[in-house]
């Protein structure tokens, strides 16, 4: 058989069990998809790290990476809206998974008070004093009387600037590149959703490609054990700064907060995309000169000395954490990097 034509079959049988063509959003997702190809294949990221995912211009290159796609695996418009409509024109005939949209997963919605507990604590409260009320009014009646009215009128001043406070908290910060209502789609950062997502990419890679599925298989579940070991490590490394009180730049924690028990007592801005008011500052400072906040988290993108002046005088520390791991190189690493790296800076400064 001529040589050539030795090559040219060669070649086909290449191309025909070649790995789909794969794109990702974000680098967490990058990274998950770079283990379940591992050996495989590689997926592109379109999302260069340290570029904001509520509004990004791709590049020429990115925009190849896209259109050549076979299979897109996303978080979905509520973390990079610009990316849906680029979905419809460069990817049409692509298999797209919105991972915000994979069933079983436990996804979580926004939360806006400046405080993040501040209604459960308002209604345990007012429960508590009603019992209390109760037990005291056979004795004074008329007093009693008085005095539920006066805390009547207390707790509707209160509410009224409360919400006053709320309504100009939302009039003072700068919405600009995602809506704030719906599921919070920081999901990434809980372990379990990440890998219920490892075992999504298996089934649509092994899909499009058949010949490779029991490699996807097998690097999910590396995958996942992966993450059981950071996991585990990260729990034992929070461990002794667990109830210890702290605010975040915005709500994008929750996930890791849940997962790890280890909640935040508020936000200074309501995302990273919006500016914070000056009453939401005020707020949230008063909190932290009236509760014991230990740390105050900022993040990359945003000037530190903003927040370091806020505080100035109120003896809180301050740390940097960074939901999307600006500071990290993207790839199968990534994400385990990432948990790691948000645990010992919460360790760092939540420690006395």
């Amino acid at each position: 058989m001529p040589r050539f034509l030795t090559a040219a079959l060669i070649l086909v049988a290449t191309s025909a069990f070649a790995a789909p063509r794969v794109a990702t959003d974000i680098a967490p997702v990058h990274s998950l998809a770079s283990q379940v190809m591992e050996g495989v294949g590689a997926p592109d990221l379109i999302l260069p790290v340290g570029a904001s995912p509520h509004a990004y211009s791709m590049r020429p290159s990115e925009a190849a990476a896209l259109q050549e796609a076979d299979i897109v695996f996303w978080i979905g418009e509520g973390l990079t809206p610009w990316l849906e409509r680029s979905l419809e024109n460069l990817s049409g005939e692509a298999i797209k998974v919105e991972l915000l949209k994979v069933e079983s997963a436990q996804f979580l919605s926004f939360r806006e008070d400046a405080r993040f507990e501040a209604h459960d604590d308002d209604h345990h409260e007012g429960h508590g004093s009603g019992h209390a009320a109760g037990g005291r009014k056979d004795e004074k009646h008329g007093d009693e009387d008085h005095a539920n009215h006066k805390d009547d009128v207390d707790r509707k001043d209160h509410a009224h600037e409360e919400n006053h406070a709320h309504e100009e908290n939302h009039a003072n910060d700068e919405h600009a590149g995602h809506d704030h209502d719906g599921l919070d789609p920081h999901a990434w950062l809980d372990p379990e959703i990440a890998k219920r997502w490892l075992d999504v990419m298996a089934a649509a890679l092994a899909e499009a490609d058949p010949a490779n599925e029991a490699a996807y298989a097998i690097n999910s579940a590396k995958a996942k054990a992966r993450i059981d070991a950071t996991s585990a490590s990260v729990a034992v490394q929070l461990g002794p700064v667990r109830g210890a009180q702290y605010i975040v730049f915005h709500d994008a924690y929750q996930y890791f907060e849940r997962h790890f028990d280890i909640p935040a007592f508020g936000a200074i801005a309501l995302s990273d995309a919006s500016k914070p008011g000056p009453a939401r500052i005020a707020e949230i400072r008063d909190y932290v000169k009236h509760n014991r906040i230990i740390c105050v988290f900022t993040e990359p993108q945003f000037n530190s000395g903003v927040v370091e002046a806020a505080f100035e005088g109120t003896g809180v520390k301050t740390g940097v954490l960074d939901p999307m791991g600006a500071a990290l190189t993207p790839g199968p690493a990534f994400y385990s990097d990432l948990l790691a790296g948000l645990a010992a800076t919460m360790a760092d400064c939540l420690s006395n």
